[in-house]
């Protein structure tokens, strides 16, 4: 539940640069852990952290290691929020796409860690190559993995045999340690405020004791709404980082084209080796092409001008092109936080009129 101060609680998983932990943070969540097993990551959340930058508490433990080996003993029994990005490559159009064959498949470890500490609800966001369809027997697994955390899958038994095990709980009224009513949605960020052409997963739960009523959040550009946000908009006027020059000179070939100025930056990406061609350059009116610099590109993720990032050119845009955009990950965990305080205001209202009503219980009881 809440801290002393009225804070909303939360820890995050694979927290990579700090996307999605910047954007809950925003939405009025205090982070109590961060884990991330990359040393360069874990740098950029330390540097930031101790420079004192406002979305990062200080108190904030940085657990640079891998999520299956921490001890959550630290933790106060009832956080309301687990947020985090399992590793993409298992699932990305641009990687190898063998789901749970590939080791990186961070899915497990992440419902196990929802099982131990039980939040209030979760944020879970993933490439859009996840739900499609040559893994949808393996998403729907997913799924019913999130909603049923604490049944874990047995020794020796396969993810289908899991699956379908956990189909049967999933229609009973089996007791159950804990369960989660889960919302999955594929968005483009860029329908968000996000100059950027940024398809996702995002698939949001809440503990079935949680009563609030919830819904993804309504898209507020494009079609009829607010204009889409240009890369040349977001780029304009952007600071240098740590002193770095202009990115440097991009050839175009097919597949290389890089983005227009007047539009939503392709997908900012951090590649499987290096960083790709095309979405992470620039292609200026006259038909010429430049590399962006990391600070633009932070901007395109719209990453705060304030955040620092480590390492050189090659390193920064590798965090980038894993993380979460801010922005997206500021509307959705605003409206979970709003959910999770409605809920508290309903138990609160229900347990003062209970008071009062055991109050007059009582009172009659003592006039017999």
């Amino acid at each position: 539940m809440m801290d002393a101060n009225g804070n909303l609680t939360a820890v995050e998983l694979f927290a990579g640069a700090g996307g999605l932990l910047l954007g809950t943070s925003l939405a009025g969540f205090k982070h109590l852990a961060a884990v991330e097993w990359e040393h360069n990551c874990c740098n950029t959340l330390r540097l930031n952290q101790e420079k004192g930058y406002p979305l990062i508490n200080d108190d904030m433990r940085i657990i640079e290691g891998d999520v299956r080996d921490v001890d959550w003993s630290f933790l106060p029994d009832d956080i309301d929020l687990l947020a985090g990005g399992p590793p993409c490559q298992p699932f990305s159009l641009g990687g190898l796409a063998r789901a749970e064959a590939d080791k990186r498949d961070m899915f497990p470890a992440y419902t196990a860690v929802l099982a131990q500490l039980k939040p209030r609800a979760f944020i879970c966001e993933n490439v859009k190559g996840l739900a499609r369809e040559s893994f949808h027997q393996y998403y729907e697994y997913i799924l019913l993995r999130l909603q049923h955390p604490s049944l874990s899958k047995r020794e020796g038994e396969t993810w289908e045999q899991h699956a379908i095990r956990l189909s049967r709980i999933h229609t009973s009224a089996d007791h159950e340690a804990v369960r989660y009513e889960v919302i999955p949605t594929v968005v483009d960020a860029a329908d968000y405020g996000v100059p950027q052409h940024r398809h996702r997963v995002v698939i949001v739960g809440f503990r079935s004791d949680v009563e609030a009523s919830w819904a993804f959040p309504q898209r507020t550009h494009g079609r009829g709404l607010l204009p889409l946000v240009t890369l040349g908009e977001s780029i304009e006027n952007v600071p240098a980082l740590n002193n770095e020059s202009r990115g440097g000179e991009a050839r175009s070939y097919p597949g290389h084209t890089g983005s227009p100025l007047d539009k939503p930056s392709k997908t900012i990406k951090a590649g499987v080796h290096g960083v790709p061609g095309g979405e992470n350059t620039i292609r200026f009116d006259d038909g010429s092409l430049r590399y962006m610099t990391v600070r633009e590109a932070a901007r395109v993720q719209t990453f705060p001008d304030g955040y620092e990032l480590t390492g050189a050119w090659s390193e920064g845009m590798r965090q980038i092109g894993n993380a979460v955009p801010v922005e997206l990950a500021r509307v959705v965990a605003s409206s979970v936080a709003c959910a999770l305080r409605e809920d508290t205001a309903r138990k609160h209202i229900n347990d003062a009129l209970m008071s009062e009503l055991c109050g007059e219980v009582k009172h009659e009881a003592a006039l017999v």
